[in-house]
C-alpha cells in the first residue's frame, strides 16, 4: 500500500509539473526580456564597442593631418659673439609664434583619411556582428536552461519511479519474497538513476549561471523561465543558393571584411606617399634680445619639403602594409567558404529537424495513450507500469524541447548569417 501511494504522489507530481509555476512575485524571464538585455553593457560587447570609438578616433587622427598648427617657441641662450659684429651682447634670448599648414601632400593624406573611414566602417560591421552572436549566446543558454529543468523533472521521477520499486522490494524483502541478490539489484539501480538525478541538479544551476553571466548579472541568475510557443516547422525557406546569395551579400562579419580590405589598400597607397614630397605655408612673428641680420620680426613663406632618402624606413612600411593587405584577402576567403558551408549546414538542420520533430509527435502520441491506459489499470487497482509511463510522456517533452530549441537556433542562425539582427521571436519568413 506504501509503494500505491508513492506512485499516487508521483502522478501528481507530474500534473502539477506539466508547467512551470512561478515563484510568488516572480515573473518569469521569457526570451523577449533576454535578449533585450543581451548586448546592453556585456563585456563582449563593450570591447567591439571600445574598437569602434577607437576607429573613430583613427578617423579623426587622419583628418588632422590637414589642420593648421599654431605652436610658441620660447628660447634661453646665452652666447659668445665673434669680435666685431654686430650686437656684442651675450643674451640671444627670444620668443616665436609659428603657424604652419599642410597645403598639399600628393595623396598621403587623403589615403590615410579613407583608410580610416572604411576601417570606422568594418568596426561598425563588426560590432553588428558581435552583437548578433551574443544574442544568439544568449538564446542558447537560455533554451539550455529549460531544457536543464526538462531534463531534471525527468530523472526525478525516474528517480521516484525506481525508489517505489525498491521500497516495494524491501518489503517483500522482509517477507522472504525477494532475494539479497535481487534487493541488491534494485538498490543499485537506485542509486545509479539517483547519481543521474544528482547532475540534472548541478545541470540546473550552472545553466542559470551561464546566462545570468551572459546577461551581465551574475550575482542575479534566473530562478523560473518561460517556455516560448511552439514552432512552426511548416514555414518555407528559399532554397540553399538563394540564402548563400543572401549571407554573402549582408552578412555583417563579411562586410567588415571587405571593407577592411579597402582600407588596407589604402594603407599601402599611404605607405608609398608617407615618404613623398610635402608643400606646407608657414608663418612666423617673433621678439628677440639679441638683434641680428636673420632676427625678422615676422616672415611668412612657402615650403616645398622633398626627402631624398628615408632609409630601410620606406620599404618596411610598404612591406608592413601590403601583409596586411594580403593577410585581410586571405581573411576575406577564408570567411566566405566557411559562411557557404554554414549556411548550407544550417539549411539541413531545418530539413532534418522537420523529420525529428514529426517523429517525436508521434512518440508523444502514442506515450499519451500508453499513460492514458496505464492510468486506468492504476485506478482499477491493477497492477501497472503507470510510473514508467509517466517518466516516458517526460522523455518525450523533452525530446521535443530540444527538437523546437534546435529549430529555433538553426532558424537565428540564418538569421543572423543572412544579416538580420536576432529579435526576440526569429520566427519571421527569411526572405532574399
Amino acid at each position: 500500500m506504501r509503494a500505491k501511494q508513492l506512485l499516487g504522489l508521483i502522478a501528481l507530481g507530474w500534473h502539477l509539473g506539466g508547467a512551470a509555476q512561478p515563484v510568488d512575485g516572480v515573473r518569469p524571464l521569457t526570451l523577449a526580456t533576454a535578449l533585450a538585455e543581451a548586448d546592453t553593457t556585456h563585456p563582449d560587447i563593450l570591447v567591439s564597442a571600445a574598437l569602434r570609438r577607437a576607429a573613430e578616433a583613427d578617423l579623426k587622427a587622419a583628418k588632422g593631418i590637414m589642420d593648421p598648427q599654431l605652436s610658441a617657441v620660447g628660447e634661453l641662450r646665452y652666447v659668445e659673439p665673434p669680435d666685431g659684429i654686430g650686437d656684442q651682447s651675450h643674451n640671444d634670448s627670444q620668443a616665436r609664434l609659428v603657424a604652419r599648414q599642410r597645403l598639399y601632400d600628393f595623396g598621403y593624406s587623403r589615403a590615410r583619411e579613407q583608410a580610416a573611414g572604411l576601417a570606422l566602417d568594418g568596426a561598425g560591421w563588426a560590432l553588428l556582428d558581435a552583437r548578433q552572436r551574443h544574442r544568439l549566446a544568449v538564446m542558447r543558454a537560455f533554451f539550455d536552461v529549460l531544457l536543464a529543468d526538462l531534463r531534471f523533472a525527468r530523472d526525478n521521477e525516474a528517480m521516484s519511479v525506481v525508489y517505489v520499486a525498491l521500497d516495494r522490494a524491501r518489503d517483500r524483502h522482509e517477507l522472504g519474497q525477494v532475494s539479497d541478490v535481487r534487493l541488491l539489484e534494485l538498490d543499485s539501480e537506485y542509486q545509479q538513476v539517483r547519481q543521474g538525478w544528482a547532475r540534472s541538479k548541478s545541470v540546473q544551476r550552472l545553466t542559470r549561471t551561464r546566462l545570468a553571466q551572459l546577461l551581465n548579472r551574475p550575482d542575479d541568475p534566473p530562478t523560473e523561465l518561460q517556455m516560448p510557443e511552439p514552432v512552426d516547422v511548416k514555414a518555407s525557406l528559399p532554397d540553399d543558393q538563394q540564402l548563400i546569395t543572401l549571407a554573402l551579400a549582408e552578412n555583417p562579419r563579411l562586410k567588415a571584411l571587405r571593407v577592411a580590405l579597402e582600407a588596407a589598400d589604402q594603407a599601402v597607397v599611404a605607405a608609398r606617399k608617407q615618404y613623398g614630397p610635402v608643400l606646407r605655408a608657414e608663418a612666423e612673428a617673433g621678439t628677440y634680445e639679441r638683434r641680428v641680420g636673420y632676427s625678422n620680426d615676422w616672415e611668412a613663406g612657402l615650403v616645398l619639403e622633398v626627402p631624398l632618402y628615408a632609409g630601410r624606413a620606406k620599404d618596411a612600411a610598404i612591406g608592413a602594409a601590403r601583409a596586411t593587405r594580403d593577410l585581410r584577402r586571405a581573411e576575406l576567403q577564408a570567411a566566405e567558404l566557411a559562411l557557404r558551408q554554414e549556411v548550407l549546414e544550417n539549411r539541413l538542420t531545418l530539413d532534418d529537424l522537420k523529420v525529428r520533430l514529426e517523429q517525436v509527435d508521434v512518440l508523444g502520441d502514442y506515450r499519451e495513450l500508453y499513460l492514458d491506459r496505464s492510468r486506468a489499470l492504476y485506478e482499477m487497482e491493477v497492477r501497472t507500469d503507470l510510473g514508467d509511463a509517466m517518466v516516458q510522456i517526460s522523455a518525450v517533452r523533452l525530446a521535443r524541447a530540444e527538437a523546437e530549441f534546435d529549430w529555433r537556433m538553426a532558424r537565428a542562425r540564418l538569421a543572423a548569417l543572412t544579416g538580420r539582427l536576432i529579435e526576440a521571436t526569429p520566427q519571421e519568413e527569411i526572405t532574399p
